[in-house]
């Protein structure tokens, strides 16, 4: 987060905050706040709830039911050129006659600014975004990056309190949002200002954000760093999305350190959980932090789960293995390029994780699958 004593951010805190369309909810009654100039993304699948909720910060949204407060004050009922924030969209809005200059000074425009001091303010956005040489340009004449640069220059230039970003990157090809991404935090620094920031992309979120709150069906499932996240995810929802789990579905069962799973009369062990014991529940592991060993006749102690590769994928600075469980679940192991086994699809191989490095959550799923008894399926293990 920008150092307090830099930041011109606001609070933003929203209290039950509603918004119904007809019988269908796409945001219900959910609780956020933004600390003062902290990057907060709202992260989710299309339709989650995350981009009305923007826009209903922004005021181009009606709120349905609760409040939006900004430093402690409601401003729902303030129309959006009221309320000081910037907003940048997706497909950067900019007026197509108009010059790059003349684009970043328009909000100055109709905020009544003196020319002089308009152009002393778009020459200092246009070189935060580093574009300082490009403002008698036209829109047609920059390339998609410059564009976005421009909306942001435009965004920031009477500096606002709050900046809205409405996936800001989606148009970019990976190698320039890779770019952006590094010159976004950036400015988020310099400024202090309070970034509230919308995306699909995990690992957008991942790169830039103070802290994130997961959406899902018009809820928040979890809100936390993203090492709280990645780590501690609460949800199974949040497990899969912020990055890749694998799941050892059974029941949930206390022991000696913390929970485990239940699953064919064999447990798997994790410090972590808080699935009610007795209940469906699924043990869920990153990939990267499980092991696979040839299967040479001894079993390897600890948590250990028998499997099947079916297939390899080669990434470069990894490899990624789908394996195939006993009761025909399918989980997902990354090996790193320097740490490549000799294992390949078709060979049966013990799955090996340490139970500091898996957490048991609540499943819908049911754990009851029928196990195979013979040699050449794999089946779970515990030692």
């Amino acid at each position: 987060m920008s150092d307090s004593s830099i930041s011109q951010g606001a609070a933003i805190t929203l209290n039950k905050l509603t918004k119904r369309y007809g019988d269908a909810t796409a945001v219900d009654a959910i609780d956020l706040n933004a600390e003062p100039g902290e990057f907060l993304t709202l992260l989710g699948p299309s339709g989650s709830g995350k981009t009305t909720t923007l826009n209903m910060i922004a005021g181009f949204v009606d709120v349905t039911e609760g409040e939006i407060l900004v430093d402690g004050k409601p401003v729902y009922a303030l129309p959006p050129h009221k309320r000081n924030m910037g907003m940048v969209f997706q497909h950067y809005a900019l007026f197509p006659h108009m010059s790059v200059g003349d684009n970043v000074a328009y909000p100055l425009r109709q905020r009544r600014l003196p020319k002089s001091e308009r152009g002393r303010l778009v020459a200092d956005a246009l070189n935060k975004v580093g574009l300082a040489n490009l403002s008698h340009r036209m829109p047609r004449q920059l390339s998609g990056g410059q564009q976005q640069r421009v909306a942001l220059a435009r965004a920031i230039v009477y500096s606002p309190r709050v900046l809205l970003m409405d996936e800001p990157l989606g148009a970019l090809d990976k190698k320039l949002r890779d770019s952006l991404q590094l010159e976004i935090k950036r400015i988020h620094a310099e400024l202090g200002t309070t970034f509230v920031y919308v995306t699909h992309d995990q690992d957008e979120a991942l790169v830039l954000s103070d802290r994130i709150a997961v959406f899902n069906q018009g809820k928040i499932e979890q809100v936390g760093s993203a090492q709280d996240l990645y780590e501690r995810p609460s949800t199974i929802f949040v497990a899969q999305f912020v990055g890749e789990s694998s799941l050892f579905h059974g029941l949930a069962v206390d022991h000696g350190a913390g929970k485990g799973v239940l699953s064919s009369d064999r447990t798997l062990h994790a410090h972590r959980g808080d699935a009610r014991t007795g209940a469906p529940a699924a043990l869920v592991v990153r990939p990267e932090r499980i092991r696979v060993q040839s299967i040479d006749g001894t079993a390897p102690s600890g948590n250990a789960v028998r499997g099947r590769i079916l297939q390899e994928i080669y990434l470069g600075n990894s490899r990624k293995l789908e394996v195939e469980l006993g009761d025909g679940s399918k989980v997902l192991v990354r090996e790193s390029a320097g740490d490549v086994t000799a294992n390949r699809p078709g060979d049966l191989v013990w799955l090996t994780f340490r139970a500091e490095d898996a957490v048991v959550l609540t499943s819908n799923e049911s754990p009851d699958r029928p196990q195979a008894a013979d040699d050449h399926v794999p089946v779970f293990a515990s030692h």
